[in-house]
């Protein structure tokens, strides 16, 4: 259903990136995105299959770049640190909180992982997976399911600090990230304890 590397494609990223930094995500619909972009109303069912995955795909498209080298090589690497991986994923969110297109994009990101929404990611290192796999292997204990869930927690958590929507403009503080990291870290490698 997705295609790739198509001028239409690229096109209505382009239209939906500029609606939404209008409107917001609630007001912007498949048939605005369509109508602003000058195309079938059908155009974005045909490259991406709804709204959710139109904006799963600008936000891959638009925040791939930022993580491209380092992901792939974070999430092969078991032997990594979980400081570092932790600190992979959130220099470059820090970076986008001071541009108004990257807050854009985090308020998105934020929106859909908070409602728990299924996104059609095609990166495998943006799904949680690797992640989950590259813990467990560091967790004594620690199955692949509550390894996921504690990434998914952690992502939670981290986008919704610097994503969060209602926050408006609000920027962390070094301290504050510096705060966040390490209570992610010491939330993903926290024994496992049974009940």
């Amino acid at each position: 259903m997705t295609r790739t590397g198509t001028p239409t494609r690229e096109h209505l990223l382009n239209v939906t990136e500029r609606l939404l930094l209008e409107s917001g995500y609630d007001t912007v619909s498949v048939r605005a995105v369509c109508a602003a972009a000058g195309v079938n109303p059908a155009a974005v069912h045909y490259h991406f299959g709804s709204k959710v995955g139109l904006v799963s795909a600008l936000l891959e498209t638009r925040l791939g770049p930022l993580w491209s080298d380092a992901l792939p090589e974070a999430v092969a690497d078991c032997e990594m640190p979980i400081e570092n991986a932790v600190r992979i994923v959130v220099e470059p969110i820090v970076a986008l909180a001071a541009d108004p297109a990257g807050r854009l994009y985090l308020h998105l990101l934020a929106r859909l992982l908070l409602a728990r929404t299924e996104l059609n990611w095609t990166k495998g290192w943006f799904t949680v997976t690797p992640w989950a796999r590259m813990l467990c292997r560091q967790v004594a204990e620690l199955s692949e399911k509550d390894a996921a869930q504690r990434w998914m927690l952690a992502f939670e958590l981290i986008f919704g600090q610097f994503g969060d929507p209602l926050a408006g403009d609000r920027r962390l503080t070094d301290r504050q990230v510096d705060n966040l990291r390490d209570f992610v870290v010491a939330g993903l490698s926290a024994p496992v304890v049974r009940r």
